[in-house]
């Protein structure tokens, strides 16, 4: 049986009622009202079982006189389900005594027979509070799922989220800190919630103000808060990064919302990182100092020895072509030959040993041994090189000459190996207290790809060097193609170039 007065979505209504005839007085108030109805009648627990399961219901209206089914029996019947679907009594006037058990027993709402024109409205305000209740069920379930979640999550990870408030005075207050803390520094989350105080106190005095100097600074910066400091502790000491973005409210308040971790196995890897490559520095600096001893040594023999000998197989090639007779015009020519190949022989003897140990450099100082060595490289390859010295009194220290005369001996190499350039141009100067010295080629130019070859140890070598004297280095594609290499190291070791502003208030 289906009342409809309008198109707009219609009620469900469930009645239980003993026969149609009890509910024949509904009819008139549902077909007059604005809001079409359908219901459907039962009139036993098992009716009711079915009906329920067979599709959701705004309303159950009870009428009085149901004998295989009392209001109670219904209203359990319902719960039973987990239905959250309002009951509601419509009593005559001989059921008066059984309203106020009729409302323990669960119904929402009572209507007086003789009254009917409430029962719409009645129906329609306890089909918005069940739905509000159904809406407040549903965002509580998010919420305890959303809060199960983020339990799971803050607690799993490697280190305590917090909440930390900065009130308009100064003082520091955690809001929340998860579970993290009492692995973190040893003192349950009450302690820390209690008194923020337990936190400066992890550190000794100085971690303490670097850390409230950091979160002062960002609070009035409102820039990122990545803080870290070691905690207090006689044996093994834990480093703290503490990481947040500040969030700044108009009455002067700051809160951060992030987390602190552990980084004590990051900080050991990067010093013990630090000491492997201060090992290596060393080793690399000893290496090189033995394989100059070794070269010195070379070239001394070279030099010492080898020279004389050469210089007296000249002599004696030269006795022998004076002591022919006349007519042998042969021999004279292959004495002659010799004598010219022991030029040859002189000649890249002295070239080998100034390579492996330029006596210039001593004698005379580095922009003299960078110009002998570009004069080499042009004769040897054919390349011009040329070579401009700002300075003609630019004396570092020894180790710092030998390893910028280096530099500039592997950096011609490549180009003769490499750079197919056809023009090498090298600047030796002096800047704020350093020497700035730069090597440009013509060339076909570098990339990325070749700065990055696992066999580049010539480049390799180049950086050692200039990170061994403290220096800088650079090598990129030149402006009107080709590479550019600038190096720049500190003219006396151990002393720090002065700054631009120290420079300007000495000149004036």
């Amino acid at each position: 049986m289906v009342a409809t007065s309008s198109p707009r979505q219609p009620l469900h209504l469930l009645v239980i009622a003993a026969s149609d005839e009890a509910m024949e007085r509904l009819l008139p108030i549902l077909a007059e009202s604005d809001k079409a109805c359908k219901f459907h009648r039962v009139d036993s627990a098992a009716g009711l079982r079915n009906a329920l399961g067979e599709q959701p219901w705004d309303a159950a209206l009870y009428l009085p006189g149901v004998a295989a089914l009392s209001l109670p029996a219904a209203v359990r019947e319902i719960d039973g389900f987990g239905m959250d679907l309002p009951v509601i009594l419509v009593a005559g006037p001989g059921d008066q005594p059984a309203m106020q058990p009729a409302m323990k027993a669960g119904a929402r709402d009572v209507i007086d027979a003789d009254r009917l024109e409430r029962l719409i409205p009645a129906v329609e305000r306890e089909v918005r509070e069940a739905r509000h209740r159904a809406d407040h069920r549903a965002a509580l379930e998010m919420l305890n799922e959303s809060q199960a979640r983020f339990d799971a999550l803050a607690s799993n990870l490697p280190g305590m989220l917090f909440h930390l408030r900065r009130d308009a005075e100064g003082g520091f207050r955690f809001l929340f800190v998860s579970e993290g803390c009492q692995k973190l520094f040893g003192f349950k989350q009450q302690h820390l919630l209690a008194s923020a105080n337990k936190l400066f106190d992890a550190f000794d005095a100085d971690k303490r103000k670097s850390l409230e100097h950091a979160l002062l600074e960002s609070a009035a910066k409102g820039t990122l808060l990545n803080w870290e400091g070691h905690t207090k502790g006689r044996t093994r000491q834990k480093w703290i990064n503490l990481r947040s973005t500040p969030y700044r409210f108009d009455s002067g308040v700051v809160e951060w919302r992030g987390i602190a971790t552990n980084v004590t196995e990051s900080k050991e890897s990067e010093a013990e990182l630090r000491r492997s490559r201060q090992q290596l520095a060393e080793l690399s600096t000893h290496l090189e100092a033995v394989k100059e001893e070794e070269r010195e040594r070379i070239s001394r023999d070279i030099h010492d020895e080898l020279g004389s000998i050469l210089v007296f197989l000249k002599i004696e090639a030269a006795h022998l072509a004076s002591k022919l007779p006349e007519g042998t015009g042969r021999l004279r020519e292959k004495a002659h030959s010799i004598e010219h190949l022991l030029d040859q022989a002189m000649s890249t003897a002295s070239r080998v040993a100034r390579e492996l140990r330029p006596g210039i450099l001593k004698e005379f100082g580095l922009p003299a041994a960078i110009e002998c060595q570009a004069e080499d490289f042009t004769q040897r390859f054919g390349i011009p090189c040329r070579v401009q010295c700002d300075e003609d009194a630019i004396e570092p220290e020894p180790d710092t000459s030998l390893a910028l005369f280096r530099i500039a001996q592997e950096a011609l190499t490549n180009v003769a190996k490499h750079a197919h350039a056809s023009l090498v141009v090298m600047r030796l100067r002096r800047e704020r207290g350093n020497i700035l010295l730069e090597i440009r080629d013509n060339g076909r130019g570098i990339s990325e790809v070749d700065m990055q070859k696992p066999k580049s140890f010539g480049l390799r070598g180049i950086r050692e060097r200039v990170l061994s004297l403290a220096g800088e280095f650079s090598i990129e594609p030149a402006e009107h193609g080709g590479t550019h290499i600038v190096l720049r190291v500190p003219e006396r070791a151990g002393v720090e170039p002065p700054s631009e502003e120290e420079l300007q208030r000495n000149l004036f």
